[in-house]
C-alpha cells in the first residue's frame, strides 16, 4: 500500500494527517457544533465570525480547528505565536498585512506581554491600531483601519490569560478535553490509510489505548509502531505494536519514562506527598512548566496524582503502578 505520505519527511507528516475538512475532525463534537453556528451565522450576514479562544492541553487539536474555520471560510489564515510577538511593531506587522477576513491564530496567547495586549484591544473590537511615534513631548499617536479579521487564541494556561483580554473573545471561550479510546481508534485507523500501513485493529486498539487520549501523540504511536513493522517487513500487528511502545518506554497505562519519574519522585522521595510542584519539578528534573502543561493534566485526569492544598499527592492507582513505596500520605 502506497500513499502521498510515504514521500513526505517525517517533520510534515503532522500536517498532512491534520483534518482538512470539517467532516475529517473527530471529537470535540459540542466545540464544533458551537463552531459551525457561528461560522454560518457569520457568512450569512456577511461578517467575519467574531473571536475565539481554545484551551486544553496540548494536542487535541486546537490549531487544527483554527485551520478548519480557515477553510469553513474560505480564507487565508496566519499563524503566529504570543512569544514571537516582542515588540508593537511586530503585532503592527502581522494586523496590517492581513487580508479582509482572514483568520489570525495565535498559539500560547497566554505568553503575550501586556503592552502587546493592550494594543490588541482596540484591534480586536474596533478594527483600529493605535501606534505611538516618538518619544516625550514630541510624541504622536497614529490611528490605522485594520482589514475585517478573526482572531483565534489558543492555549495550554487559560489562568494566565489576563481577564481583559479573556473579556474580548466574543465568538466564545471553549475547553478541548481528552478523547475517548474509541475516537482515538477512529482517528488511528484515518492516520494509517493516510500513512499506507497495513494495520490490525487490535495494534490500533493497543496504540489507542496507550495514546493519552489524545490524537498528536496517537499518531506518534502510530509513525513509531510503523517503523518497527517496516523494519521487521511486517503489516502492523498488535505484538509488533507493543514491541515498538515497550521501545520507546510507553507503559500500558500510557505513561512515559518521564511521567514515572514524576510519580516515582512523588513516592520515594516525599512519602507520596503532598509536595509543592516547583519541589518537585526540582527532584524529577523537570522544568515547573512542563509538569503543568504536559505531563500533570493526564496523570490528574487518570487519577494517579491528586492537587490538595498543601501540593500533589500520589493516588492509590500510583502506589499500585509504579510500586508500593514510602508512607501513606496525609489527604487534606
Amino acid at each position: 500500500m502506497s500513499s502521498p505520505a510515504d514521500k513526505a519527511p517525517d517533520s510534515s507528516l503532522d500536517q498532512t494527517l491534520r483534518p482538512s475538512v470539517w467532516e475529517e475532525y473527530i471529537g470535540q463534537k459540542d466545540i464544533k457544533e458551537n463552531l459551525r453556528v457561528l461560522i454560518t451565522a457569520a457568512k450569512e450576514r456577511g461578517h467575519t465570525p467574531e473571536h475565539t479562544l481554545l484551551y486544553g492541553p496540548p494536542g487535541l487539536g486546537k490549531t487544527t480547528l483554527a485551520h478548519l474555520v480557515a477553510h469553513e471560510l474560505g480564507v487565508p489564515m496566519r499563524a503566529t505565536a504570543g512569544p514571537v510577538i516582542e515588540r508593537v511593531g511586530d503585532l503592527a506587522a502581522i494586523l496590517t498585512n492581513l487580508e479582509p477576513g482572514s483568520v489570525l491564530f495565535i498559539d500560547e496567547i497566554h505568553r503575550l506581554n501586556k503592552t502587546i495586549e493592550e494594543v490588541l484591544y482596540p484591534a480586536m473590537e474596533a478594527g483600529k491600531l493605535d501606534i505611538i511615534i516618538g518619544k516625550g513631548p514630541s510624541a504622536r499617536t497614529i490611528e490605522l483601519s485594520l482589514p475585517p479579521f478573526t482572531l483565534i487564541g489558543a492555549t495550554t494556561r487559560i489562568g494566565l490569560l489576563s481577564s481583559p483580554l479573556r473579556s474580548r473573545f466574543g465568538g466564545g471561550v471553549f475547553q478541548l478535553n481528552f478523547y475517548s479510546e474509541q475516537d482515538i481508534e477512529r482517528i488511528l485507523a484515518r492516520s494509517a490509510v493516510i500513512l499506507g500501513v497495513e494495520a490490525d485493529p487490535e495494534a490500533l486498539t493497543e496504540i489507542a489505548k496507550r495514546s493519552r487520549k489524545t490524537p498528536r501523540i496517537a499518531n506518534y504511536l502510530l509513525k513509531r509502531s510503523r517503523d518497527v513493522a517496516q523494519l521487521e517487513r511486517s503489516r502492523l500487528t498488535q505484538g509488533i505494536a507493543k514491541k515498538a511502545l515497550i521501545m520507546i518506554g510507553v507503559d500500558d497505562a500510557g505513561l512515559t519514562l518521564s511521567d514515572r519519574k514524576i510519580l516515582e519522585a512523588l513516592l520515594v522521595k516525599f512519602g507520596g506527598g503532598p509536595v509543592g510542584v516547583k519541589t518537585l519539578a526540582a527532584a524529577s528534573s523537570e522544568e515547573e512548566e512542563t509538569i503543568e502543561d504536559v505531563y500533570e493534566p493526564y496523570l490528574l485526569q487518570e487519577n494517579f496524582i491528586e492537587r490538595t492544598p498543601r501540593g500533589r499527592v500520589a493516588t492509590a492507582r500510583a502506589r499500585e503502578h509504579i510500586g508500593n513505596v514510602g508512607p501513606q500520605p496525609e489527604l487534606l
